[in-house]
């Protein structure tokens, strides 16, 4: 027998196989890549339903506390795969931090946010959007918060998948008012509250655009339409920089730390304005040290806004777990403790084992799902850079602080977006203005054809049109899911 492994046609063939297998494994590899992220958010819903086997197995009504949890799970995934690109969106965006990066920041700080300072109190039925009594027994209250927090789930979900930034606490809201309506009747409903939580949808991204809008006009007329842009820049950005310091100081006072210590808002603002002050002071020898050396041109100012842009980023994430994270588990905390007690009332609190299922969810939620969403918001409506970026995240911050002080509620999603569509909208105006002022001067060379105009708007009208939709729809669609749920449940459950 002779040995033909040395022969070079044997070679060819082995070469030939090897490529083959090489191309199923790439193959393989490409097919099996989306499976991945639903893959491993089942094994987290799953072991958040097996947590709660182990922590109440023993309890009366064990098996609703374990599906409970699941939905809970499967909710906090959402948030963290929507909700949170509002807050990294614009730093990543603006080229300030790497999508690695922001999610890394997004995920400690979120979950500190969620872990040290979530609400300890919520209302049970969602911020006071069904009256307690209305509800009749513990049964249909808990099946009516179980298909509140699936079909806030569900929506919030869908809006991912198509690419809209929605808020969760409204989905909430939403499902929490259709469960209501189906158990109780219309009569259940406080419309006063959800009259005023309909304005916010005009009210957060309005007042979030604007201020946004109002910041790049100071910043371009103090620094960027200066002959001496690096001169304007040592004097304005230490400014910039202390009220960024004091407007993020004040809202975690009165947001961010609720639990740890209660703070009325003249106490916040006083806060707010001594650490101002403080930082403005710091920012004045540092800012002077960083300029050094750098050309006077617009590009360079980027370098001055990058920091402060991804500290803002990692601050709204704190706020942001501290806050919305515990309304979007607080029909999960509802179900344990009517499970538990077989009572229900007005407000409850919030156990840590649930919220760490809020914090990690949320966790696994940005790290699987939420580039998408990241990449949309910070790159997608309109271009953004670090001075826009910062415009945006300080707005956030002011709107919240503003709407807290008029009593009106408000959506830190809406907030967000909105002050990204304020920038890309006072940017169209600014480039409108120009052309006009230097039309008058050199009439030939700035004409535009109508299609020329079109082509050159500076927001995605396409965006703008799918996430107002999304803004529009997200009380009704869930509130009607919701509905269909309660009934599907009720009629099994009877």
């Amino acid at each position: 027998m002779t040995d033909n492994q040395g022969d070079p046609r044997h070679l060819e063939t082995l070469d030939r196989d090897l490529e083959r297998y090489s191309n199923l494994e790439l193959a393989s590899s490409y097919v099996s890549r989306p499976m991945v992220g639903p893959g491993i958010s089942l094994v987290f819903v799953l072991l958040a339903g097996i947590a709660a086997m182990l922590f109440f197995g023993q309890e009366t009504n064990s098996f609703i506390v374990v599906v409970a949890a699941c939905l809970g799970a499967y909710m906090a995934l959402n948030i963290g795969a929507n909700d949170v690109a509002n807050n990294m969106g614009p730093a990543v965006g603006a080229g300030a931090l790497s999508m690695g990066s922001a999610i890394a920041i997004a995920v400690v700080f979120e979950s500190a946010g969620a872990l040290i300072a979530g609400g300890d109190v919520v209302s049970t039925i969602a911020k006071g959007i069904i009256a307690p009594e209305s509800m009749g027994t513990v049964d249909v209250f808990i099946w009516a918060m179980m298909a509140a927090l699936l079909s806030a789930a569900l929506w919030v979900n869908l809006a991912t998948w198509v690419g809209a930034p929605v808020s969760t606490t409204h989905s909430v809201v939403g499902g929490v008012m259709g469960a209501g309506i189906a158990a109780a009747g219309f009569a259940a409903v406080n419309w006063p509250t959800m009259s005023a939580i309909a304005a916010s949808w005009v009210i957060s991204p309005v007042l979030g655009g604007l201020i946004a809008a109002g910041f790049l006009w100071l910043i371009k007329s103090k620094i960027i339409y200066r002959e001496d842009k690096i001169a304007a820049a040592r004097t304005w950005v230490p400014i910039l920089v202390g009220i960024m310091a004091g407007a993020f100081a004040t809202y975690l006072a009165l947001k961010g730390l609720k639990k740890i210590i209660k703070i009325d808002m003249p106490t916040a603002l006083l806060i707010g304005a001594v650490l101002g002050v403080v930082i403005w002071a710091i920012m004045i020898p540092v800012i002077r040290k960083q300029s050094e050396g750098l050309e006077n041109r617009n590009k360079s100012l980027k370098v001055l806004f990058g920091i402060p842009l991804v500290v803002s980023a990692a601050l709204l994430c704190f706020a942001h777990g501290a806050n919305d994270v515990a309304n979007a588990v607080g029909p999960l905390a509802a179900i344990v403790q009517a499970s538990q007690s077989g009572t229900f009332g007005d407000t409850i609190s919030i156990p840590i084992w649930v919220m760490i299922i809020g914090a990690f969810g949320i966790s696994f939620g940005l790290f699987l799902f939420g580039p998408k969403l990241i990449k949309m918001v910070g790159g997608q409506i309109t271009k953004l850079n670090p001075m826009r970026a910062y415009c945006v995240a300080l707005s956030a911050a002011i709107t919240v602080i503003i709407a807290s002080w008029l009593g009106l509620p408000v959506s830190s999603t809406h907030i967000a977006v909105g002050g990204v569509f304020g920038v890309g909208f006072f940017r169209e105006w600014d480039a409108e203005r120009r052309i006009r002022n230097a039309r008058l001067t050199m009439p030939d060379r700035t004409s535009f054809t109508p299609e020329e105009r079109k082509r050159r708007k500076l927001v995605r009208r396409s965006h703008f049109m799918t996430i107002l939709a999304a803004w529009v729809i997200t009380v009704p669609a869930a509130a009607t899911l919701s509905a269909a749920i309660f009934y599907l449940i009720n009629t099994v459950m009877a």
